[in-house]
C-alpha cells in the first residue's frame, strides 16, 4: 500500500529490549496495538509511515533507523 513502509522487525525487537519495554508497553507508548508491533517484529506486515516515526519517537531512534535495507 502507499505509505507503507517494510520495517527491519529484528531492528525493532532489539531495540524495544535494550530499552525494557514489552510490546504492551511500546503500545501504550505509542497508541499502536500489541498484535501490530508483534506483527512488525515477526516480519508479518508493513508499517504505516505514522506508526513508524511513532515508533522511532517512543525508542529514541530516527525513523530510517527501523526500515528495511533490502
Amino acid at each position: 500500500m502507499i505509505g507503507d513502509v517494510k520495517i527491519d522487525g529484528a531492528k525493532l525487537r532489539q531495540l524495544r529490549r535494550e530499552r525494557a519495554l514489552s510490546q504492551q508497553k511500546l503500545g501504550r507508548m505509542t497508541g499502536i496495538a500489541q498484535s501490530t508491533i508483534s506483527n512488525l517484529e515477526l516480519g508479518n506486515r508493513p508499517a504505516r509511515l505514522v506508526s513508524v516515526r511513532k515508533l522511532a519517537e517512543a525508542l529514541g531512534v530516527e525513523p530510517k533507523d527501523l526500515s528495511k535495507r533490502d
